[in-house]
């Protein structure tokens, strides 16, 4: 199989592998509050399966760079602004801080899913926007 293919194959699968995971632990906000704090049941799971699913998003991203010679589409950078977007609303929403109110980890919830869905709609639609 061709390694760009295997690539593509792993990043998809894995981008499935986070979404269920982002959905899992955004559940963890609305059932079973303790406070502040979301449900800590399952929580060390949660939290593994998310970091491992980014970090090998981020690791394919890069091989596949590496394997295009960095040759790449317009839209590939709002693509990688909202990723980050993602990546910080999730570090906001859990944050281990009693002080931050459960409506503030929900709305920085609120704000990963939305770049979640635009990082998936860009995606699915390739603007072109030359």
């Amino acid at each position: 199989m061709e390694t760009q293919l295997l690539v593509k194959i792993i990043h998809m699968s894995v981008a499935g592998l986070a979404i269920v995971a982002i959905l899992a632990r955004a559940l963890t906000l609305f059932v079973g509050t303790q406070g502040n704090m979301p449900n800590p049941v399952a929580r060390t799971v949660l939290v593994a399966l998310q970091h491992f699913a980014i970090t090998v998003i981020v690791l394919t991203g890069i091989v596949s760079l590496f394997l295009k010679d960095f040759d790449v589409q317009p839209w590939f950078y709002a693509k990688v602004i909202l990723f980050l977007v993602l990546v910080s609303s999730l570090g906001k929403a859990y944050k281990k801080d009693d002080s931050i109110l459960l409506v503030q980890r929900r709305a920085g919830l609120f704000i990963a899913v939305v770049s979640l869905v635009s990082i998936l709609a860009l995606v699915m639609i390739k603007p072109n926007f030359g």
